[in-house]
């Protein structure tokens, strides 16, 4: 017959003659044990491998009795799963006494995923630590709730809503990495979408036109005296590569007797090699460059907020409308295909993943298709009536 709590109530502090506690039974293994002195406590009785347990869950009235069978189910939970509640509940206590808090959640999905998945996991880090850490990063991430999120990502919007946006989305997955590795539980952010905390990167459609390209190109004419920005410049126009792959870019990646330039999978978008012929128009200035820098291409490894910042006063500069380094690759493809080129090597030369049936048994590299495309490239560049040969001597010499 199942207890009551009136019945709890009768029999608390209520002495007996008996030499050892009484036991009282109420359903799924939950059993009250009644002292001779009147003190009652919970217990699941079970057997585990064949041998009988049983495990304290605590004392009446401090534990209730719903609360006690809620805990009995779950140690029948446990049986029934092959464990023994005896382990599970020390489990279960320390990890209350040492709980996962939300830095430790991020920093072990930064560690254990970010690193060796995201190439931008170092800017990631440092909006955590700039401003999520500060605010909810010792709270157990357990018991951090989505209003305790919310908070955080609408004050980093406030000064930065692309940025929260960012932060939100690493954040999610990082929380959902650690529930599937049971290093952590929380589903604050599972119901949230981007446009409930911040704001989401408006996709761009800024199309450099040919003279735009070539006033850049005037401004970068004699590499010989220019620094990194106009070799920054002038290598992303004629190759179309993502601004990423060349600032990590390292001299071993540049093949001058072959003329090819190999990206490694460490430095290239979507972890996957992509190999490019080195345009003509740029060979002597990959000459000079590789001349004076034995390890990083434009001679030292700048951080990806400053490069990204240069654009803005640039075109301000040449008195452009507003453009990004992203936008001279939507250039390249965009006049490429305009001007008919397969647009088959025109993805393959912007380093993007490649679908269907080809990505699995296509592994050409096609370098003179692509040599051909390029040649296209640096003519329209060039231009039909003027000489924007800028990196060629008076002579033509490479």
């Amino acid at each position: 017959m199942s207890l009551s709590d009136t019945k709890l109530k009768s029999l608390l502090g209520k002495t007996h003659a008996g030499t050892c506690a009484k036991k009282l039974s109420d359903r799924d293994g939950l059993t009250i044990y009644w002292s001779p002195k009147g003190k009652l406590s919970f217990y699941f009785r079970f057997r585990f491998h064949g041998k009988g347990q049983q495990l304290k869950l605590g004392t009446y009235p401090l534990l209730s009795l719903k609360v006690a069978r809620k805990k009995a189910e779950v140690c029948k939970k446990w049986l029934e799963e092959g464990h023994n509640p005896v382990t599970q509940i020390k489990l279960v206590s320390e990890q209350k006494l040492t709980p996962v808090t939300v830095e430790c959640a991020l920093e072990y999905w930064i560690d254990k995923y970010a690193k060796t998945k995201r190439k931008n996991w170092a800017k990631t880090q440092q909006q955590f630590k700039a401003y999520i850490y500060p605010k909810i990063g010792n709270l157990p991430v357990e018991q951090c709730e989505t209003r305790h999120w919310i908070v955080v990502f609408e004050e980093y919007a406030e000064k930065s809503p692309v940025g929260a946006g960012y932060a939100f989305q690493a954040s999610k997955q990082a929380l959902k990495y650690c529930k599937n590795r049971k290093y952590a539980y929380s589903n604050a952010l599972d119901e949230l979408n981007i446009s409930d905390v911040a704001k989401s990167q408006t996709p761009k459609d800024r199309v450099l036109s040919l003279v735009e390209l070539r006033d850049i190109l005037a401004w970068a004419k004699d590499y010989k005296l220019s620094s990194y920005y106009q070799w920054l410049a002038v290598l992303l126009i004629y190759t179309g590569a993502r601004t990423q792959e060349v600032r990590l870019s390292e001299s071993k990646e540049w093949d001058l007797e072959a003329k090819v330039w190999t990206v490694p999978r460490s430095h290239s978008k979507n972890n996957k090699v992509i190999t490019r012929p080195i345009p003509c128009e740029i060979i002597p200035l990959i000459k000079f460059l590789l001349a004076d820098n034995p390890r990083y291409l434009l001679g030292e490894l700048k951080r990806p907020e400053a490069v990204s910042t240069y654009a803005s006063s640039l075109n301000k500069r040449l008195g452009h409308s507003k453009w990004n380094w992203h936008d001279i690759r939507r250039s390249f493809s965009t006049f490429l295909n305009e001007a008919e080129e397969d647009t088959f090597i025109i993805e393959m030369l912007l380093g993007h993943s490649i679908g269907g049936v080809a990505a699995h048994y296509d592994k050409a590299p096609r370098l003179e298709q692509k040599r051909r495309v390029y040649r296209r490239w640096e003519r329209l560049l060039s231009g039909a009536s003027d000489n924007v040969f800028v990196l060629r001597s008076a002579n033509g010499a490479e």
